[in-house]
């Protein structure tokens, strides 16, 4: 077994790589063009889409950076303070403030409270008036957007630690802890809460449902078994955000599986597909989506997940996870694109660029389109029609 002092190095090597830098290793291919990202293509448009309103939040991006829509409103964060309430019909700012130092992870919000996480593991939470409500202290830094529910704030600390806090006043209120491996994934992922549940996946390769009031845990899930002989191989960390469709509970892993569990039949699996990613899923009553690690994206069926079809005409292009949409799949990607995919077939029906760079956050889907947080620390709403 590593040594603590092992493992925070290992870990912290690995954090500092970007997930491009990852699928350069010789362990995952035998030369560099495999790598190329795909060139940019016409093909006539299948849907019209376009910015209906960009404002600023800050500057800068980040893996634990996502915006959340509650009703008719945005709350984002950026890594510079920014923190932010935005109109979704209009864009208008209904409030603004700075956190008056750096953030590692942002923002959740249930409409009441919103928090915001800080790199030494200090959580900010604002009332809906943009005014400091509290502050509290998380075990070690916190790389996953905060999730706000059920009266909690729960938190994913770096020590693989699921802490909750309450709403309120900040008052800590229960941890679970498990086993971490050497090397985890610095990459997007998100808790969820649920049906008096927080939901969240594990580096470990599990799914894991705690119980929000006291942090009972009430059941866990095995996506993906680690293998291989180094700590690379064996990286199988569950990334994203885990997706609830009916009676099903799914998650995927890096190097690993999508699995679908049936929470109706006591949790046990209902099926699994060998499948990586570093992003995650999107999901709909009939189908599970994904971009697998090389940047295909990949259909399943929701109830069997029999494969409906693929598209890797976005190869290499360092995807998001998916938005959902009436309409559309949306991906972001690392120039700044928006591509918006067919759900019935993969066909690309037509792409944006916004300004900012790369597209790391991950698209959020909304009635009125799908809200995208640009790398240089935008928010911006896409109306497609």
């Amino acid at each position: 077994m590593a040594t603590l002092s092992k493992r925070r190095f290992l870990r912290g090597s690995l954090l500092a790589l970007s997930l491009a830098g990852l699928g350069g290793c010789s362990m995952f291919s035998s030369g560099p063009a495999r790598h190329e990202p795909a060139a940019l293509t016409e093909y006539p448009a299948g849907i019209s889409a376009a910015s209906s309103w960009n404002v600023s939040i800050g500057s800068g991006s980040g893996v634990g950076f996502a915006p959340t829509v509650v009703g008719d409103a945005v709350y984002a964060a950026a890594p510079n303070g920014g923190v932010a309430k935005v109109d979704l019909a209009t864009g208008s700012v209904q409030w603004q403030t700075s956190a008056g130092r750096a953030l590692s992870a942002g923002a959740g919000s249930d409409g009441q409270t919103t928090v915001v996480a800080a790199p030494d593991g200090t959580l900010i939470a604002y009332d809906d008036q943009g005014q400091e409500k509290w502050t509290a202290k998380a075990t070690s830094q916190v790389d996953i957007p905060p999730v706000v529910g059920g009266g909690i704030v729960a938190v994913r600390s770096s020590d693989y630690r699921i802490q909750a806090f309450n709403a309120a006043t900040g008052e800590a209120l229960w941890n679970v802890q498990r086993p971490g491996p050497a090397l985890a994934l610095k990459t997007t992922m998100r808790l969820l809460i649920i049906e008096g549940l927080v939901i969240s996946g594990l580096p470990n390769g599990k799914l894991i449902a705690i119980a929000a009031d006291s942090g009972a845990v009430q059941w866990e899930g095995t996506v993906s078994v680690s293998r291989g002989a180094t700590d690379l191989e064996r990286i199988s960390d569950v990334v994203g955000l885990p997706q609830t469709q009916g009676p099903y509970l799914c998650g995927a892993a890096y190097q690993g599986n999508i699995v679908c569990f049936d929470v109706s039949q006591g949790g046990r699996p209902a099926w699994e597909q060998p499948f990586s990613t570093a992003t995650g899923l999107g999901s709909d009553a009939q189908q599970v989506y994904a971009a697998n690690h090389r940047d295909v994206v990949h259909a399943f069926r929701l109830v069997d997940g029999q494969e409906t079809w693929t598209q890797a005409a976005l190869r290499n292009r360092r995807l998001t996870s998916p938005a959902v949409l009436p309409q559309a799949l949306a991906f972001g990607d690392f120039q700044g694109y928006v591509h918006f995919l067919s759900r019935t077939d993969g066909q690309l029906l037509g792409r944006v660029q916004v300004s900012g760079g790369a597209i790391v956050s991950p698209p959020i889907g909304t009635p009125r389109g799908v809200v995208v947080q640009t790398g240089n620390g935008n928010l911006v709403l896409i109306g497609v029609n």
